[in-house]
C-alpha cells in the first residue's frame, strides 16, 4: 500500500486577485444574510446557503472495531456524540412542494464534555462545478446581488454563470448530474453524503463519504421533505457507514480539481453514524438557526484542504456574525 501524501500549506494558498474578490464576496454575503427574512419571507436571517433545515438530531459515531492500527489516534473512544443538520442547498427557504434534490447532512462532532471536535458539512452531491477559485468567486457574488438587488442583477449573474459551463462537461461531473437527476424524487436519508473537497486526518488528506444502510428510497414521496423526516424518525432508526478515502497522488487523488472524483484510492469503513429513533430536535427551538457547521472550527488535524475550501472559512464567519447579530435584534434573548 503506498504511503499517503501528505498535507502541505500551499494547498490552500489564494493567490492577490484571489483575496481581492473573497473581500468583494464577503461584503455580498453580508448584506444577502441582512436581506435574507425579507428574500426568503421568514422572521429571522437565513444562511446564506443550505438556508432550509429540515431537521435537526442528536446522533453517535461508532468507530469500527477494525479501523487500521494507524489512525486509532485519531479516533481514541469507542464513540462520539453528533449534532446533524439536514438541509436543502438553495439560498432562499422556499415553501414548495418539492426542492431541487440538493440536499445537506452536516455533522458536528464532539467530545465526552460537549467540546467540539470537526464539523463536516456533507452533500449528496460529491463534485463542483468549477475549479477555478475566481470564476467561483465572481458567479457566488453574482447571486448575492442578484438577490439583494433583485432582477438588476441578472445580466452578471448570467455572465459569470457561462463561464462555470465548461468546468462542469468532465465525465465525472456529467455522470453524477444524471444520477442524481435518476435519483431525484428518493428519500433524502437514502442518498450517500461527500465531503466534496479535502480534509485533513494529521498530515494526511482524506475525502468522507456517508452510505446508508437498508433506507427504502421510496419512503415519504407524498410527503414534504420535513415531514417525511418526523415521520421516518418516529418509528426507524437511521444507520450509516463512514468511508474515507486517502490522497496518494495528485494525479488520480487531486486536491484542487473538485470537478473530477478520485480514483484508484480504496475506501475505507472508520465507523457508523446512528440517529435513533426520536432523536429529532425541537423543530421551534430558535437554537437550530443559531448552529454553526464551520469546518474551520474544527481541531487542526481535522480542519479542509484546498483553496476553495479556503473559502469557506471567511464565509461561514460572516454569515454567521451577521445572522447572529440580526437575530438577537429581531428575536432578543431566545437566540442567545
Amino acid at each position: 500500500m503506498p504511503q499517503p501524501l501528505k498535507y502541505n500549506k500551499k494547498f490552500d494558498e489564494l493567490n492577490e486577485e484571489e483575496k481581492k474578490l473573497l473581500e468583494i464576496n464577503k461584503r455580498s454575503i453580508a448584506d444577502f444574510v441582512e436581506q435574507s427574512s425579507s428574500i426568503s419571507d421568514v422572521n429571522y436571517a437565513t444562511r446564506n446557503a443550505h438556508a432550509k433545515t429540515y431537521a435537526a438530531a442528536d446522533g453517535t459515531f461508532f468507530i469500527d472495531q477494525n479501523i487500521p492500527e494507524e489512525l486509532l489516534p485519531f479516533f481514541d473512544n469507542e464513540k462520539f456524540d453528533l449534532t446533524i443538520r439536514f438541509s436543502n442547498a438553495h439560498l432562499k427557504i422556499k415553501n414548495t412542494e418539492k426542492d431541487i434534490p440538493a440536499y445537506g447532512f452536516a455533522i458536528k462532532v464532539k467530545d465526552e464534555n460537549g467540546g467540539l471536535i470537526a464539523n463536516f458539512p456533507l452533500v449528496n452531491f460529491p463534485l463542483f462545478p468549477t475549479n477555478s477559485v475566481s470564476h467561483f468567486l465572481k458567479l457566488f457574488t453574482a447571486i448575492n446581488r442578484f438577490y439583494t438587488k433583485r432582477w438588476s442583477g441578472i445580466f452578471s449573474l448570467v455572465s459569470q454563470a457561462v463561464k462555470i459551463i465548461p468546468a462542469t462537461f468532465s465525465l465525472s461531473f456529467v455522470k453524477n448530474v444524471l444520477k442524481i437527476l435518476s435519483k431525484r424524487n428518493d428519500f433524502i436519508l437514502s442518498f450517500d453524503y461527500h465531503s466534496v473537497g479535502a480534509y485533513r486526518l494529521g498530515e494526511n488528506m482524506i475525502k468522507i463519504k456517508l452510505v446508508p444502510v437498508s433506507v427504502n428510497k421510496k419512503f415519504g414521496r407524498k410527503l414534504k421533505i420535513k415531514d417525511a423526516l418526523k415521520s421516518y424518525f418516529q418509528e426507524n432508526d437511521y444507520t450509516a457507514e463512514v468511508l474515507i478515502q486517502f490522497c496518494y497522488d495528485l494525479k488520480n487523488q487531486p486536491i484542487n480539481r473538485l470537478n473530477v472524483e478520485w480514483k484508484n484510492s480504496p475506501y475505507i469503513k472508520i465507523g457508523e453514524v446512528k440517529i435513533n429513533k426520536g432523536s429529532l430536535l425541537d423543530p421551534a427551538s430558535c437554537t437550530n438557526e443559531l448552529l454553526s457547521f464551520n469546518p474551520f472550527e474544527s481541531k487542526i488535524f481535522f480542519q479542509p484542504v484546498g483553496k476553495i475550501q479556503k473559502l469557506r472559512d471567511e464565509a461561514y464567519k460572516v454569515s454567521m456574525q451577521t445572522r447572529k447579530k440580526i437575530n438577537k435584534l429581531l428575536h432578543g434573548k431566545s437566540y442567545e
